[in-house]
């Protein structure tokens, strides 16, 4: 029998924890470097589902196939807590929501118009209702720290070391070839090393001398203290985008991502707040719990870097805003690669390589 190919991955953020998940359920000896469960950006995220507006076709058809792996995982790992609560959008144009509707119908996506009193039987506490949104009903939201603790977890029960505290300081190189990571721990050796640290991951590769045109703009979301049910399913309006979780706290940034807070970040996060209050009948007794401003891994032209480093042997990228849509995709496919040795052509458009 082949011995397990060893591979170390950094970040235990939503993208870390799904090549960790799925590394290990094909048989790697797995091991996960992390400041803390969870990760650092993931925590901050909206966690919003979707394949939504603005994309190419190759990129929709990406994110719809990710679509689909948190219905294979919420399968392989039934407690991770998907919820396909579906949107109502209503934060652009007529036009570009006609094209909208119109291009995106075309591809498939299931999206319909909906008039005010569609709004309102759908969301009741709406004190501000459009005359006309959309309705994606196959969107969804996951909890993602929860989540991204559930594919640990099962990583773990399946053999993998989760080493938690431990900073990654560099890689360890031969030549082309990375054989490890420099940590706080000390060196770890590997067969295969996957960076998957976010806005941190840049700066490990770095250590190599491959160069990951990353940048991190800051998002802010609101969080409030939990409260009775106000929000069935995400809703997306001008200037305020805004859902509940799981255990009732309503959050919202002034996009899905959130926005750069400025200088004033609690001064930007009660205003933010004071618009998400507006936007609900009785919100007298909601309260700001906390705020959150996450920085996002965003490549350069907008989309996603993953695979092998062609320049570098035993290194595998995994960096990019939209993570918590992309994850299940983005775990069966790298650690489909990295064990094959074999490329995954769904990966092309996304490899380091197209920035030259």
């Amino acid at each position: 029998m082949a011995k397990p190919k060893n591979v170390v991955v950094v970040g235990a953020g939503i993208i870390g924890a799904s090549i960790a998940w799925h590394l290990a359920r094909q048989g790697a000896a797995v091991t996960v470097v992390a400041e803390k469960s969870g990760g650092v950006a993931t925590p901050a995220s909206f966690a919003w589902i979707n394949a939504s507006w603005g994309n190419p076709e190759f990129y929709f058809r990406f994110r719809r196939y990710a679509m689909e792996g948190w219905q294979r995982l919420a399968k392989e790992l039934p407690d991770i807590g998907v919820n396909w609560c579906g949107s109502i959008c209503w934060d652009m144009s007529l036009e570009d929501m006609e094209t909208y509707t119109t291009q995106y119908g075309r591809w498939g996506y299931g999206i319909r118009r909906i008039n005010r009193d569609d709004v309102a039987a759908l969301e009741p506490y709406l004190s501000q209702v459009p005359a006309i949104a959309l309705r994606i009903a196959e969107e969804g939201v996951v909890e993602p720290v929860a989540a991204a603790q559930r594919m640990l977890a099962g990583a773990q029960a399946r053999g993998a070391r989760l080493l938690y505290g431990a900073n990654a300081q560099g890689l360890l190189q031969e030549g082309n070839r990375i054989t490890g990571v420099a940590t706080t721990f000390g060196a770890l050796q590997a067969d295969h090393v996957v960076l998957a640290a976010g806005a941190g991951a840049a700066v490990l590769a770095k250590t190599a001398g491959v160069t990951l045109p990353v940048e991190t703009p800051p998002g802010l979301i609101v969080h409030s203290r939990p409260t009775e049910k106000r929000l069935n399913g995400l809703v997306l309006a001008p200037e305020l985008h805004m859902r509940q979780t799981a255990e009732g706290r309503i959050i919202a940034g002034a996009d899905f991502g959130g926005r750069d807070p400025g200088e004033d970040q609690q001064a930007a996060a009660d205003r933010l707040f004071t618009k998400l209050r507006t936007m609900l009948k009785g919100a007298d007794d909601l309260a700001l719990d906390f705020f959150t401003v996450g920085y996002r891994p965003t490549p350069k032209d907008g989309f996603p870097i993953i695979g092998k480093a062609e320049t570098h042997e035993g290194l595998s990228v995994a960096v990019m805003h939209s993570g918590v849509t992309l994850a299940p995709a983005v775990g069966l496919l790298l650690s489909r690669e990295i064990l094959s040795d074999k490329p995954e052509e769904r990966l092309t458009p996304f490899r380091l390589s197209r920035f030259g």
